[in-house]
């Protein structure tokens, strides 16, 4: 059975993809499971909302992006890095785990150009400088 706070993170897409897909073929077989997520639904378009709920949904827990960058350079502090990894791993958080895969992107795209940059550099002097007797 599920919780209503793991609807309203169904809701919110807060899950873990595997959580996510369990839930839906859940919501396909029991009818009584997609009542209850209409309602709770309904209650959230009500404004009905409760503290968790809010914090869930304003992801107050999630590490900004300069911080998952700074995570992803290794430059935190152990205590921050093991929050970090922890909210990663364990807690699931699709949203950090896909900023945290576009700043990995990001960096090696970076690195990449710099390299044929500097490639450039060179092939471009070869030949110009000369040698100083």
């Amino acid at each position: 059975m599920h919780t209503a706070a793991e609807l309203e993170a169904y809701l919110d897409e807060a899950l873990p993809a595997e959580r996510m897909q369990a839930i839906e073929q859940s919501l396909r077989d029991d009818p009584t499971l997609a009542e209850r997520l209409v309602e709770l639904n309904a209650r959230r378009d009500a404004g009905v909302h409760s503290l968790g709920a809010v914090w869930r949904r304003r992801r107050l827990t999630c590490p900004s992006r300069e911080q998952l960058g700074s995570y992803a350079l290794g430059v935190l502090s152990r205590g921050h890095a093991d929050y970090v990894r922890f909210h990663l791993e364990t807690v699931g958080c699709r949203l950090c785990v896909a900023n945290l895969h576009d700043l990995n992107e990001r960096q090696s795209a970076a690195s990449q150009d710099n390299e044929v940059r500097r490639k450039k550099y060179f092939q471009s002097t070869v030949g110009r400088l000369k040698a100083e007797d």
